[in-house]
């Protein structure tokens, strides 16, 4: 089971809105995989002597970290180990993108039409994205006050939404191991994506004896069923995907339970089953209301280009990588990983192509290891094997790169400041010092990303994967923290 990532805020307001290579166990580790100091340095000796502590027995751990500028290996145990990297994958989506899709790539939705006479389109309008993960009810509101400025009045062949420039799998890699789960943070993708793919039940008191259940966007989920108002205890509101007989093009959600009658408004955030139409019919109701009247069905489609009417770009790459790596955001990750292989393999965009991309990604720069395997793009559940040593070339590869070092050092969680790391981090040496991206499943812990450096000292880049941990993950993170913390106090104690 996957551990679940904060609510996004962005949902709720649109709605209200290690080291050590133990190759299996620890009797074997200290002697078949740990390996003394090439140059003997200090640093080297006491970083080998925290790596065969009691700390990481049982676990199965993968540890390299590198000086950027000289390449001279500071500590290596178990870094060609492929392990669970959980969302450390992610690091490999983010430098693939901004090598191949670049820092400035954006993202753009359009709405279009093939026959209009003045107030009247006579045929579709036609939603066409290409991987926007950003993509809100806010902007459909934006790009229906465009053909409301220009006079539009009526839309005569319902509302079209071509999905084309991603394939149909809508699950990515993996995600179907926990089927059943309802959460947010396992959203499905779409090329016309909307709100993250989720959607916002807002439960509150109203006239009578029940409550008001609103879902946002609008458009999408038919309720069934009654929450009441009560006079006392807490929420126990409960909520249900609908029957199998509801609408498969609509999403159906049973509620029930009660809420107390003075508290306010309570949002319940779900996930999406199928995305395909879920911005088809927001429009149409953002459409509605604004006055413009939608005759004719919400549909998948591929029709021919037409003329543009209104269209929306996404803010650049690189600022919506933000949320991938200070947020560890998995829809944002998966979208993106889809996206490369629309722009730079085939059409339409599979997770396959993209897995097949990154892969030949980390040849070229040469950070494929042995064992390395990519299946998609967020490292949720048990899908992807990394190794410490892929992890930390690569990021030495980026750093030393000038396009891609500054807007991954950006998006990167600050240690004691920001993100994942907010926490984390926080004495003299380390706070700041620390950029790195967190990873957290029941079972693997990690912790990959740099040591920034004063002026005259090398930054260093590292990885440390840990297996084998479940029910200590406190303890699997507490050893990262304490090895890169020696690295830090080295390199900014004087």
């Amino acid at each position: 089971m996957a551990v679940h990532r904060p609510l996004p805020r962005r949902l709720v307001r649109g709605a209200v809105s290690l080291l050590l290579g133990l190759s299996l166990w620890w009797p074997r580790a200290a002697s078949t995989q740990q390996r003394p100091a090439a140059d003997g340095s200090a640093l080297t000796a006491e970083l080998m002597r925290l790596a065969s502590s009691q700390d990481v027995k049982g676990f199965h751990v993968g540890v390299e970290a590198i000086e950027i500028d000289t390449g001279r290996v500071l500590v290596a145990a178990g870094e060609h180990q492929p392990l669970n990297p959980a969302s450390n994958e992610k690091l490999v989506t983010t430098v693939t993108a901004l090598a191949l899709l670049h820092p400035e790539h954006v993202f753009e939705t359009g709405l279009y039409a093939t026959t209009s006479r003045g107030s009247v389109i006579a045929g579709p309008v036609v939603l066409r994205g290409y991987g926007d993960p950003s993509l809100g009810t806010g902007e459909l509101y934006e790009m229906a006050l465009e053909l409301k400025k220009q006079g539009v009045k009526r839309i005569d062949g319902g509302i079209v939404v071509d999905q084309r420039f991603y394939d149909e799998q809508t699950t990515p890699p993996a995600f179907e191991q926990q089927p059943n789960e309802w959460a947010y943070f396992r959203a499905p993708v779409a090329a016309v994506s909307l709100d993250e793919n989720v959607v916002v039940g807002m439960v509150r008191p109203g006239g009578g004896e029940s409550a008001i259940v609103q879902f946002w966007p609008p458009g999408f989920v038919d309720v069934e069923g009654t929450v009441r108002l009560s006079d006392g205890g807490g929420d126990t509101v409960r909520m249900a995907p609908g029957p199998a007989d509801a609408d498969p093009k609509r999403m159906k959600v049973t509620v029930g339970g009660a809420i107390p009658r003075e508290t306010r408004a309570i949002p319940h955030v779900k996930r999406v089953n199928d995305p395909q139409l879920l911005a088809g019919y927001a429009l149409k109701a953002i459409f509605q209301d604004m006055g413009i009247e939608v005759r004719g069905e919400v549909r998948n489609g591929s029709p021919a280009a037409g003329t543009l009417l209104a269209r929306h770009r996404s803010l650049p790459l690189a600022a919506l990588l933000l949320r991938v790596g200070k947020n560890s955001d998995n829809f944002y990750a998966e979208m993106i990983f889809k996206t490369l292989a629309g722009e730079h393999a085939k059409r339409p965009a599979g997770s396959p192509d993209a897995a097949d991309l990154a892969m030949r990604f980390l040849a070229k720069v040469g950070a494929l290891d042995a064992g390395v395997s990519v299946k998609n793009g967020s490292g949720l559940f048990d899908a992807n094997r990394a190794t410490a040593h892929e992890l930390a070339t690569l990021l030495r590869w980026a750093y030393r790169e000038p396009a891609i070092e500054p807007e991954l050092l950006t998006q990167l969680s600050i240690g004691g400041a920001d993100g994942t790391l907010h926490g984390r981090f926080k004495g003299e040496h380390a706070r700041r010092a620390v950029r790195a991206k967190t990873g957290t499943l029941d079972d693997a812990v990690a912790l990959s990303g740099f040591v920034l450096a004063p002026p005259g000292r090398s930054p260093v880049a590292f990885s440390i994967l840990i297996n084998n941990c479940k029910g200590r993950t406190a303890q699997a993170r507490g050893f990262a923290d304490r090895l890169i913390e020696k690295i830090a106090k080295e390199l900014w104690g004087g």
